[in-house]
């Protein structure tokens, strides 16, 4: 595990810590099973690009969940200054992956809020992220970006919340279930004007990202 402590924001006066949580434990099934990290774009794996999105955006502190051929990302990826977590159970799907997530920052001490986002979604950048992280109010908070009024990544999830996401999170539903249940609370952020919200699940998508 490549670690680094983070800064406590126990004292009153400290800013809120807000952390990066980035899912990138994906094997591209789709994609000829090509770990969706390693994906190349910009001449650098994927996940590199999605590590740099969440630092622009404010995520000082940023832990990363692999899974498929997880010596392989880090033998290639530039991951320094990340806390590295492997999930073993990744094939399960999202929820899994969310799941270790959150019990890495969790251990990690110190974290008032998790903003989760996707490997898989390069067409998210550093504003969208920003965006969402100013939408933290508190350690119950609860903010998702909006595309034309839908819900997507990245969300931001207070850590009073982690139990109960955890506990919701099954298969590649991720916190989805939580979320539709706790509805009223979740702050909309428009994000429409500043990003792109596609994954990249198939070659028609690969060929979009490296176009």
């Amino acid at each position: 595990m490549t670690q680094t402590t983070p800064p406590s924001s126990s004292s009153p006066s400290a800013p809120p810590l807000v952390a990066g949580l980035l899912l990138a434990a994906g094997g591209g099934r789709r994609l000829g099973g090509r770990p969706k990290a390693l994906l190349p774009y910009r001449g650098r794996p994927l996940v590199e690009h999605a590590v740099r999105t969440l630092r622009e955006g404010g995520c000082a502190v940023v832990h990363v969940v692999l899974g498929a051929a997880a010596e392989r990302v880090r033998e290639r990826a530039e991951l320094t200054g990340c806390t590295v977590v492997e999930n073993p159970g990744w094939a399960d799907g999202m929820g899994s992956s969310l799941r270790v997530g959150l019990a890495s920052l969790a251990a990690a001490g110190g974290v008032d809020a998790a903003l989760v986002s996707l490997v898989d979604q390069p067409g998210i950048g550093a504003v969208a992220v920003a965006r969402v992280r100013g939408a933290y109010g508190g350690r119950d908070a609860l903010a998702a970006a909006s595309y034309d009024g839908r819900r997507g990544h990245p969300v931001l999830f207070g850590a009073d919340r982690w139990a109960g996401i955890a506990a919701a999170a099954e298969g590649d539903r991720g916190a989805r279930d939580y979320l539709a249940a706790h509805r009223a609370a979740v702050d909309l952020v428009e994000c429409g004007d500043a990003a792109e919200p596609f994954d990249i699940d198939t070659e028609a998508d690969l060929y979009r990202l490296e176009g």
